[in-house]
């Protein structure tokens, strides 16, 4: 039983939902396919880590359909059979998240629990020694990495940055940063420091007394030790103080945060205590934002100062939007409000001048050092988003040299925009880094001290991740080149040159190499087939000639077997992977799901996020939704979900062909999709539906709005409805702001088109989703009321955020679905 509120009569009323025979064990249902995955389908493994002595892979698993996960290893110096981790060894653990090296890579710092902990990695007669805990505090210790020398570890707790000694235990702390105010001094006026000084003047004992003091307070001071200097932050929260090799400058920064910023709430109704409570979610598009400063604790000089971004290049550009002045915007009259389909501004708006240009807000990130000390290189970024600096530091002078810059009239983004894929070859003045340049997120280097840039790979592919080895001699690199929709792993050359491919199985292979690089192991998976781990050598094959060649390799041994015989019982389509025409010229990927017997009808998907890839040969994470594609094809269906313009993969171009135009060509793409479904795979023109959720959700709006004669029929779940009401740091990327740029705004917000709606509309929300808020659809809601829309119904989830979790929420909004299909196309 459902709560569902019908667009007709405005009102909630109670709907059964008709139950389905039980069917033969092949068979598909919703009940089946939208169940717990956990006991239906099975639980692949995750969270993949090495022990140190590369003998041993743990992972998360569950098997046995627990209620969670558990730790399971498996040694590759015996049967290779999954064992479950008990809770002696796994206390003994580090973390799975990683840790820091020292550079002969014989001693490894990690954090546990709040706690940091030293690891000896060299082997023993009786293998790996326990690891060594340097802190067991009530407050937490982060962030652990060897001093210059390595003879110390250096780590932050409540904010300051501390050290210990590894060979006598002894505590520094290296920072005073106090999160208060400094008190400000009691001022006299102008009377009593007369009267004062009078004073002074005309008493010895006053002025004996005085001096005495004076001496005392100067030799007290003088024979106490020295202390980190004190800074207040003033209220400004402390982010990344980071020593440098040398132990003499300490880098950190300060956030202010928003002032003035109204914070959203979202009601929940089903709670424990039996009163409506509210969720805090977040602050919208535009909200005024925080603010950050980068300093520099000269500790040799007791100084503390601010670095300045003022003399960056480009740091007063304007975006292109912004140069011109903006023609006024329509206002709209009460003859349009039930006319075609068409934005519908607010009248308020009028035209807009030309901004002048002002100094631009920036963020730095890192220090990323050298492991001689030599040099430090931060990433600038602007927070309009529209460039990128990549700086070198000169932490005495507090100056910023240029290495490179990447300026995007869209938004800085894909593949290469964080400081994770940045760091120096074993040159120490060597910096990679990865860019968008020539339009695909790339790999290059340059020269700090010279300036002097390389580009390493280069053609019509994406570098995704980077991973400089141990030697520092070469590459791993996951790359999509031998398709937009598979990933593999290769080894190159620190100079460039040929790349050698290490993965062999078509699809997507999610590589862990282990701390010796000896061996990789593999979570792989393909269109049809859930994640599984596998391992395989990592052969040090030379290089051959050619731009990336697949080596005569070693073929992988799987691990795991996760999936049920129950799952496995039913033959899942491995969907067609196609090409499709845009009107533009451009070439859209699809899934094509082909139904045995064709009923004319079609259904395309809209996966979410925008920037996210579903066209491709791995197992999606839009299992459900797969799973729900392979049933409509069993009853005659035609399916096909694309990767529409601002999907991942494909590059900067298709990446930001939304700029300024949501629900512009990503929605022209799945017209084109559905067109082309009617030329070349038979489908009725007038029996297409359509449906996703969150952007999924919204291009379903969009298209039901404003090109109501292709789709007859759509379910929109979770959608944005006005992306004036979405986050910022999303939303400002592609739209820009809304009191900057309405025009952007107007044309992409679904609720300003509803007038066009012809089709039926099904929209399936979350009560608490604190993502994409229920007033979205509220809002929605009444729009359609006013313009006495008929045909559409909103069904409403109490319990569900963003993501659903329970089974039956599932069961219900996908029936729901397939009702709207059945009945409507």
């Amino acid at each position: 039983m459902k709560l569902r509120l019908l667009g007709l009569s405005a009102f909630i009323v109670v709907k059964s939902l008709a139950q389905a025979p039980t069917p033969a064990p092949s068979q598909l249902t919703i009940e089946k396919i939208m169940q717990d995955p956990k006991g239906w389908i099975g639980t692949s493994p995750s969270a993949i880590f090495w022990s140190e002595d590369s003998k041993t892979i743990y992972f998360n698993w569950n098997p046995i359909q627990a209620k969670a996960d558990s730790l399971y290893k498996i040694n590759l110096t015996g049967d290779r059979k999954p064992l479950k981790v008990n809770p002696t060894e796994r206390r003994l653990l580090p973390s799975a998240s990683g840790g820091t090296y020292n550079r002969t890579r014989t001693l490894k710092l990690y954090e546990k629990d709040g706690d940091l902990f030293l690891q000896d990695c060299k082997p023993g007669k009786n293998g790996l020694l326990p690891p060594r805990q340097l802190t067991n505090t009530v407050e937490r210790e982060s962030n652990p990495v060897f001093n210059g020398n390595e003879q110390k570890v250096v780590f932050t707790r409540a904010n300051n940055l501390f050290t210990i000694s590894l060979a006598t235990g002894e505590l520094t702390q290296v920072t005073n940063l106090d999160t208060g105010s400094k008190k400000a001094d009691s001022k006299i006026n102008e009377q009593e420091n007369w009267l004062k000084r009078d004073q002074l003047a005309l008493f010895d004992v006053l002025r004996e007394r005085k001096a005495k003091k004076d001496e005392g307070e100067k030799i007290t001071k003088t024979g106490q030790p020295r202390r980190p200097k004190q800074f207040y932050t003033e209220g400004r929260t402390v982010q990344n103080p980071t020593l440098s090799p040398d132990e003499r400058f300490v880098t950190f920064s300060l956030v202010k945060a928003a002032q003035g910023a109204k914070t959203a709430i979202v009601p929940n109704y089903v709670t424990e205590s039996g009163f409506t409570e509210d969720l805090t979610a977040r602050t919208k598009v535009g909200a005024p934002p925080s603010s950050q400063e980068f300093f520099v604790y000269d500790i040799q000089r007791d100084t503390i100062q601010a670095v300045s971004t003022k003399s960056l290049p480009g740091i007063m550009d304007l975006p292109d939007y912004a140069k011109t002045p903006s023609a006024p915007v329509p206002v709209p009259d009460s003859s349009r409000r039930r006319g075609p389909s068409a934005p519908e501004p607010l009248a308020a708006d009028t035209a807009k001048k030309a901004k002048k240009p002002t100094e631009r807000t920036v963020t730095i990130s890192g220090p990323i050092w050298s492991e001689d000390g030599k040099y430090a290189v931060v990433i600038a970024r602007a927070y309009d988003n529209k460039d990128r600096w990549i700086l070198r530091l000169d932490p005495a002078t507090r100056q910023l040299k240029l290495l490179d810059r990447q300026r995007d009239e869209a938004w800085i983004g894909g593949f290469g925009a964080s400081i994770s894929t940045t760091g120096f070859l074993g040159d120490n003045q060597t910096l990679y880094f990865l860019s968008e340049a020539d339009g695909y997120s790339h790999l290059y280097t340059v020269n700090v001290e010279t300036g002097q840039k390389k580009q390493l790979t280069k053609g019509p592919f994406e570098v995704q991740q980077v991973q400089l080895s141990n030697s520092k001699t070469h590459f791993y690199l996951t790359t999509n080149e031998v398709h937009p929709g598979e990933q593999h792993f290769y080894r190159m050359a620190v100079t460039g040159g040929d790349r050698v491919k290490l993965t062999t199985m078509t699809g997507a292979n999610d590589v862990t190499l282990s701390p010796d690089e000896t061996k990789l192991a593999i979570r792989y998976s393909y269109t049809n087939k859930p994640w599984e781990l596998y391992i395989i050598d990592n052969e040090q094959v030379p290089m051959n000639k050619g731009r990336s060649k697949t080596t005569a390799l070693t073929a992988p041994v799987q691990l795991t077997q996760s999936v049920t015989p129950d799952f496995q019982a039913y033959p899942w389509r491995d969907p067609a992977l196609v090409t499709i025409p845009a009107r533009d010229g451009q070439t859209i990927y699809g899934r094509l799901y082909k139904p045995a017997k064709p009923n004319g009808k079609a259904v395309v998907f809209v996966h979410g996020a925008g920037y996210l890839q579903n066209a491709h040969k791995w197992w999606s994470q839009y299992f459900r939704e797969y799973m729900f594609h392979n049933l409509l094809a069993d009853k005659g269906y035609t399916v096909l979900d694309i990767d529409y313009r601002a999907s991942a993969g494909y590059g900067r171009n298709w990446r930001t062909g939304i700029y300024r135009h949501m629900g512009g060509k990503d929605l022209t793409d799945n017209v084109d999709a559905a067109q082309w479904l009617v030329k070349t795979q038979g489908v009725d023109a007038k029996r297409i539906g359509i449906y996703g959720g969150s952007y999924g959700g919204f291009i379903t709006l969009m298209a039901m709005f404003t090109t109501p004669d292709v789709f007859a029929a759509g379910a929109a779940l979770r959608p944005v409805t006005d992306w004036a009401a979405y986050n910022h740091g999303y939303t400002a990327n592609i739209l820009n702001e809304p009191y900057a740029d309405t025009l952007a705004y107007r044309r992409s917000s679904p609720i300003y088109f509803a007038n066009g709606l012809k089709g039926h509309l099904l929209i399936c929300h979350g009560m608490v989703d604190v993502n994409v808020h229920y007033q979205d659809v509220v809002r929605l809601t009444q729009r359609l009321i006013e313009l006495r829309k008929e045909n559409w119904e909103v069904a409403a989830y109490p319990v569900e955020d963003h993501a659903f979790v329970e089974p039956t929420s599932w069961m219900d909004e996908y029936k729901r679905i397939l009702k709207l299909f059945e009945e409507r196309l």
